[in-house]
């Protein structure tokens, strides 16, 4: 009887439950999150266009530059407006002679009426002469003010401070009024997502976003949701700071959060894997290892738990190393 004492206080002595810590198991309620793809875009994406047609001089930014709003971007230069400017100016000169002829004429007819040697209908029809020309005058010098302005607006401007995506053009090229000399990405950038509609009721505006592809883990804000669904697929904007700009359009992986749902979760320390088999040691009544089959890792508590999905109940204790 001695014996049997010493032998079963013997294997309590050596029993890995004897004295380790335990952990009763209970459901607890774990995030899902929803693995997706986003990529960096700008806010705004403003083309920078040519107001005049013609031929393209200089071309002064490549992709990747940097620009301010107001910037020379290129230069287009249309050679029919020298020609129509030096057409106004022998315009502009001609009626000038006219008109100085016209003032001799009246000074003259002034003269006469005063000696009685002409009408006085005379004389308005002289003054009528030179207002005519003064106004033609005056009609041609704005139209060369309008020219003018035109070959002014051969210079592209870049519409907004930012960073030049593309430049589908090149020097000597010609381009149309309108036609886009590069494309400008400013406002800043922001994660585009495309997330599968049957989670588009699980998402909202401000929720917590994890970033993992985006150099160093992040974490960003959903900031706007669009209702138009496309391709099944539902739009949203997430705000990143410090997102890297380097590459625009580059994917970036993003996990959601897309639901909520209980589930039983262990110390990953208490799982032991043997032979391609995963254990973890019971305690109470029927103590001893048990198979688990585990699932995702969820954080709990400031550690790292794995999520069991068979070979566990509520309420069983497991032993922690």
């Amino acid at each position: 009887m001695k014996a049997q004492v010493f032998a079963l206080m013997g294997f309590l002595a050596f029993s890995p439950a004897a004295f380790a810590e335990s952990l009763i198991v209970m459901p607890q309620v774990v995030t899902d999150w929803k693995a997706v793809y986003g990529q960096i875009e700008a806010q705004t994406r403003l083309p920078a266009r040519a107001r005049l047609g013609g031929t393209l001089v200089s071309l002064d930014v490549v992709e990747g530059d940097r620009v301010t709003a107001g910037q020379v971007l290129a230069r287009v230069v249309d050679d029919k407006l020298d020609l129509r400017l030096r057409a106004i100016d022998a315009q502009l000169q001609s009626l000038q002679s006219q008109l100085e002829n016209a003032q001799t004429e009246l000074e003259r007819g002034e003269a006469l009426v005063q000696r009685g040697v002409t009408t006085v209908q005379r004389l308005d029809a002289l003054r009528t002469q030179v207002d005519v020309l003064a106004g033609q005058i005056g009609a041609t010098r704005a139209e060369r003010a309008v020219v003018e302005q035109q070959a002014t607006e051969g210079e592209v401007l870049a519409p907004t401070d930012g960073l030049v995506l593309t430049v589908p053009v090149a020097a000597g090229a010609v381009v149309m009024p309108g036609e886009a000399v590069a494309t400008i990405g400013g406002g800043g950038f922001f994660l585009r997502l495309a997330i599968p509609e049957r989670h588009a009721r699980a998402l909202a505006e401000g929720d917590e976003i994890q970033i993992d592809g985006a150099g160093e883990a992040a974490t960003g804000r959903l900031a706007r949701i669009y209702p138009q669904i496309e391709n099944g697929r539902v739009i949203a904007d997430v705000a990143v700071a410090g997102l890297d700009e380097a590459f625009v359009n580059a994917r970036v992986l993003v996990r959601l959060a897309v639901g909520e749902r209980a589930a039983l979760l262990v110390p990953e320390a208490a799982v032991s894997t043997r032979a391609g088999l995963d254990f973890v040691t019971v305690a109470g009544a029927h103590q001893g290892e048990r198979a688990v089959m585990l699932g995702q890792r969820h954080e709990a508590d400031g550690e790292m738990r794995r999520e069991v999905l068979s070979g566990l109940s509520a309420g069983d204790e497991v032993v922690l190393p």
